[in-house]
């Protein structure tokens, strides 16, 4: 089968390379495991700002049906990428900060980086701002959760989290304790 790029059932493009049989396998070669780790990272970033993922286990290479089966898995050349891969390509990830262990302290499941917690932080600001919502303290679920879809929708609370943090260094935010839980107030500026 010579390579070719396809079309996911979810509209995502794969890359040429992943209808080549090697990509799907480590390699011994340092130099080139160095390439395909670097494919393989963009190409889960990019799926996932694709279909709004913010995390991946190891086990999603085990598990059929899964939503991450569209980059995985080639069924045109029969062949799957082994979990013990995908746990060497997220401990490079973590390590290149494209991605952290979430939760701290196991190597089993990433919170992935598609926008960087500074990027995320920058939207946030953005969507206050152009909601008219600046100075009003908003719950972390209004956040992530509002009544029009937004960028935020679905955003992880420890992102979201990271983000108030980084707003906050810059008086651009105060995460606030209130009875239902947490909520932050925003504030005009440029972060400069």
């Amino acid at each position: 089968m010579a390579l070719s790029t396809h079309t996911t059932h979810s509209g995502f493009l794969l890359p040429s390379i992943h209808s080549a049989e090697p990509f799907f396998t480590q390699q011994p070669n340092p130099n080139t495991q160095r390439i395909v780790t670097e494919q393989w990272s963009r190409l889960i970033l990019s799926y996932a700002r694709h279909r709004n993922l913010f995390s991946i286990r190891v086990e999603d290479a085990e598990t059929a049906g899964s939503e991450w089966d569209e980059i995985l898995r080639n069924e045109r050349i029969k062949r799957r990428l082994l979990p013990s891969h995908l746990s060497h390509i997220l401990s490079e990830m973590v390590a290149k900060s494209q991605a952290a262990y979430e939760p701290p302290k196991q190597t089993r499941i990433v919170l992935l980086y598609w926008r960087l917690p500074e990027e995320w932080a920058e939207v946030l600001h953005q969507w206050v701002t152009s909601t008219g919502q600046l100075t009003t303290i908003l719950t972390f679920y209004e956040i992530t959760d509002p009544p029009v879809p937004s960028p935020l929708s679905g955003l992880p609370l420890v992102l979201l989290r990271k983000a108030i943090g980084i707003l906050a260094k810059t008086g651009r935010a105060q995460i606030i304790s209130i009875a239902d839980g947490e909520g932050a107030r925003f504030f005009a500026g440029t972060g400069k």
